[in-house]
């Protein structure tokens, strides 16, 4: 107890004497700072030349928090431009695939317009809203109908060739089966050799003919056009060109292009003109065998009044 009196009793004069001599440092150090004299100028300044430059190493830090702090900022206005142009890079890309959409839809709709068709015939322009084809039935939806006037086996073509025809008619839509489907048979004519065959769908993008009359005129590349036989369909409508298929029989490479069927073309057939009564085709009876013509003398050298 008597050692840590005399430790106490020690240490507290330093420590006021340390006190004092801090004081009067600070006091001479303010009046010297706040002194407006040349020769306190001059002393300032050689101070603050000797003591600032080496305060670098201490102001490494700061600088490097403030340069970090203006970095973050910097990538944050980065981050955020990054995010405006990506936003506006998705908007330009719907805006492109638009564009993409309508230049297709305003050049199929431009193909259309030249096809060349029989000026007798009109038509109404329909789009594919949905394809309901299968594995055993190849078939389309248009959104044209009987409020169109659409009537049931009528001809469809997109902007080139043939593509099927009416198969059911509702209010406002209508079904078109296709010339690949199963269950279509077409009559068609081959250029320039005239043959006829019957175009049978066979649920493939080219169907093969059946009841080809000599197929050794026939060549790859002939042009195959409906011949109109039987009022199915308009004669001279193109259908497509002539192919060898692998199993060697001879198809129809189509021309309509059915992998992107979006617009067809509904022709309005003309009614054919029926015929009620056969006999009308044939001269009265009188004609030929009436009391105006029948000649007693002509039959007898004829030898048809004998017996």
């Amino acid at each position: 107890m008597a050692r840590d009196k005399n430790s106490e009793d020690f240490v507290g004069p330093i420590r006021r004497l340390l006190v004092g001599v801090l004081v009067l440092a600070l006091l001479a150090l303010f009046m010297i700072w706040r002194i407006d004299s040349p020769r306190t100028e001059r002393l300032r300044t050689a101070a603050v030349d000797a003591v600032v430059p080496s305060f670098d190493w201490a102001m490494a830090p700061i600088t490097g928090a403030a340069n970090l702090i203006s970095d973050f900022q910097s990538y944050q206005q980065l981050r955020i431009q990054n995010q405006e142009l990506r936003r506006e890079l998705q908007q330009m890309k719907a805006w492109k695939e638009a564009a993409v959409q309508l230049g297709q839809e305003n050049a199929k709709l431009l193909d259309l317009n030249n096809v060349s068709l029989d000026p007798q015939l009109t038509y109404v322009t329909g789009v594919v809203i949905t394809d309901s084809g299968s594995p055993f039935r190849q078939s389309v939806l248009v959104n044209v109908g009987a409020r169109d006037g659409i009537v049931d086996g009528w001809p469809t073509m997109d902007g080139i060739g043939l593509v099927g025809r009416i198969a059911g008619v509702g209010q406002n839509t209508s079904r078109v089966m296709l010339l690949t489907d199963t269950s279509s048979r077409i009559p068609v004519t081959i250029q320039p050799s005239g043959e006829r065959a019957i175009l049978a769908g066979d649920n493939t993008l080219s169907p093969p003919m059946e009841f080809l009359e000599d197929e050794a005129l026939v060549r790859p590349g002939d042009r195959v056009v409906s011949s109109g036989d039987g009022g199915v369909f308009p004669a001279d409508l193109l259908v497509g060109q002539v192919a060898l298929g692998t199993d060697g029989r001879l198809r129809v490479r189509l021309a309509a292009d059915y992998q992107r069927l979006e617009f067809l073309r509904v022709l309005r057939s003309q009614p054919h003109e029926e015929i009620g009564d056969p006999g009308n085709l044939l001269a009265p009876e009188a004609e030929f065998f009436g009391p105006a013509t029948l000649n007693p003398a002509t039959l007898s050298t004829s030898g048809l009044g004998d017996g």
